[in-house]
């Protein structure tokens, strides 16, 4: 993957992110109105074997009429690819003419995994985005070659409960550091947004906030939610204030009047770089604003 397909990448908000069931396609208007700015249909962990099916049908069936321009961003979370639920998950997709506007790929071990698909969706012609959650050893072993492997990636999410598991460690902050910045190097050497797990604790919304904001200054673009009581919160910590939104447009004015690689503002040399995070910082501000 070039630099350059990382830079043509759309950026958005993802300041947050809920589940909505697959099997249930009546929630997924609440919760495409619940303020996050992703929406993940699953397919996978919340849905029993016996209704694989019935999930993946009524899930696809979804995008079959055209989605709102409201700025939420949609993903479909698939099967592993490893299992025969994934592989059932990728042909209905292949076969449809209205696939979702991006995947969620769970349990991602190598870039192989990646390519195989990236190459059927273009064998396919379909445009579907990729996100990738790195919640294995294996995964985590390879997470800089799977961030680079293609230019479908728009983020990394860390499935910190899947890890910890392997890891055989307890799920919190401090044991789950290294893997948490192994995953935010990789996605920021590839220009992704990387996604914190959900805080699991419905009842600590205090604690939740804390980890949210640990996450935010380890590099995190936001965080996952198991309740929409859990949104409001994690946006207002992932939103820029005033005063770094004015910022990062006068960076931005200053580099394009400028035309180089570094400018000097208020005595401080900043590096060209730098631009992805102040445009993020102001696609959360058009998202505000809208």
């Amino acid at each position: 993957m070039t630099d350059q397909s990382a830079q043509t990448r759309t950026l958005r908000p993802r300041r947050s992110f809920i589940f909505s069931p697959g099997l249930k396609p009546e929630m997924f208007p609440k919760a495409l109105a619940s303020g996050t700015d992703i929406v993940c249909v699953e397919l996978e962990d919340g849905i029993a074997p016996k209704d694989k099916q019935a999930a993946r049908e009524k899930a696809l069936k979804l995008f079959e009429s055209p989605q709102a321009d409201d700025g939420v961003e949609r993903i479909v979370r698939i099967n592993c690819l490893r299992e025969a639920f994934g592989i059932a998950d990728v042909a209905a997709i292949l076969k449809t003419d209205t696939p979702p506007p991006a995947l969620m790929l769970p349990k991602v071990r190598t870039p192989d995994e990646v390519v195989l698909l990236d190459n059927l969706l273009s064998e396919r012609g379909h445009a579907t985005r990729l996100h990738v959650i790195i919640e294995t050893n294996a995964g985590l072993e390879a997470v800089f070659d799977i961030a680079h492997c293609s230019s479908r990636i728009d983020a990394l999410f860390f499935g910190g409960v899947d890890m910890a598991a392997e890891l055989r460690c307890d799920n919190a902050w401090g044991p789950l550091l290294y893997a948490r910045s192994r995953v935010v190097h990789a996605a920021a050497a590839a220009g992704l947004d990387v996604i914190d797990v959900p805080y699991l604790d419905l009842d600590d919304q205090q604690g939740m906030i804390e980890e949210a904001q640990l996450a935010k200054s380890l590099g995190f673009s936001g965080k996952g939610s198991i309740h929409p009581k859990q949104i409001g919160a994690l946006n207002a910590v992932f939103t820029p204030s005033e005063e770094e939104i004015a910022r990062a447009r006068r960076i931005i004015d200053t580099f394009e009047e400028a035309d180089t690689g570094l400018v000097v503002i208020d005595g401080k040399l900043i590096e060209k770089p730098v631009l992805r995070d102040m445009y993020r910082i102001l696609a959360i501000a058009d998202r505000i604003s809208s």
